[in-house]
């Protein structure tokens, strides 16, 4: 249940804690970076293989080789859609949500990449264009 009210005073320095920076746990300088204008010219002369539709509170599942692309759209207006991605090599290996938040934090936009679980933790997936890259962060850290 999440509390209305704080049920705990706060402490003395509380004003001190909240003005220090973000303490930032994976530096994602050190993560390989894409190629994003190579992306964008693969994209460019690609070819549509598959159109789906997915109704809302419905699903689907499609595979999409490596190296091919898989546009996701909202064609309704404001949609949260879930996610799942597996190697279909070996569906030990699957998307790692915690993981991707933890190095690109919780809205993933271009040059950010989808990880895979451990052992394996590597990219399953890269975000090469996203359509709504113009709203940036807002103040509450959401993009």
């Amino acid at each position: 249940m999440k509390h209305q009210h704080p049920t705990h005073p706060e402490p003395t320095d509380a004003q001190a804690r909240r003005a220090r920076p973000v303490v930032v746990c994976y530096p994602t300088e050190t993560l390989p970076q894409l190629d994003l204008a190579a992306s964008a010219a693969r994209r460019e002369g690609a070819e549509l293989l598959q159109r789906l539709s997915v109704p809302p509170r419905s699903a689907a599942c499609i595979d999409v080789p490596a190296g091919h692309f898989a546009r996701i759209v909202s064609v309704e207006g404001p949609q949260v859609g879930d996610l799942n991605i597996w190697n279909s090599h070996n569906i030990a290996e699957r998307f790692y949500s915690g993981k991707t938040r933890a190095l690109h934090g919780t809205h993933v936009s271009t040059g950010d990449s989808l990880w895979s679980s451990f052992p394996f933790m590597r990219p399953l997936a890269h975000i090469t264009c996203d359509t709504l890259d113009w709203y940036g962060y807002d103040a509450d850290g959401g993009s």
